[in-house]
């Protein structure tokens, strides 16, 4: 069956990736806005739809730098749930449709998503597997640059 989503606990992904906003606290706009900018460049290289749950009401109306897409969504908690539970909801939710993969530290949330069939990737997975799409997305580029460039150079 294919990936039909990928569902990132967004502070858990953030406390877990130190090279990201280095400076800034986890909890902040400057990581929040990096996260979502890495993973939306990640969903550009790989196709596959991401959707990235952060715990808590969000920044007030009009201060998130990044609209929330279909093929990127970014979703905040209310008071009443946690992200947690958002993400086992949506998980078992969309495993009709094939399947999903849920990334999270927290142990707890990945058995319970395995136990509904869902998939689960550590954190420290997860970015491995992002920084490598990306280093070959940036090494395609490059090259499809150079043979472009190639092609319409003048003959001497």
């Amino acid at each position: 069956m294919p990936l039909v989503r990928i569902l990132v606990d967004g502070y858990s992904l953030l406390h877990s990736w130190p090279d990201l906003a280095p400076g800034s606290p986890r909890y902040s706009e400057a990581a929040r806005d990096e996260l979502v900018h890495r993973l939306r460049q990640y969903r550009d290289a790989i196709g596959t739809p991401i959707t990235i749950f952060f715990d808590g009401a969000g920044p007030k109306r009009g201060n998130l730098h990044f609209e929330s897409t279909p093929e990127l969504e970014i979703l905040f908690s209310s008071s009443r749930q946690s992200a947690d539970d958002m993400i086992e909801r949506a998980a078992v939710r969309l495993r009709a449709f094939g399947e999903v993969l849920v990334v999270t530290n927290d142990f707890a949330e990945r058995d319970t998503v395995f136990y509904n069939g869902g998939l689960s990737s550590s954190c420290e997975n997860f970015i491995d597997d992002v920084e490598k799409a990306l280093t070959m997305q940036q090494h395609d580029l490059a090259h499809h640059n150079r043979r472009e460039r190639a092609g319409f150079k003048t003959p001497r």
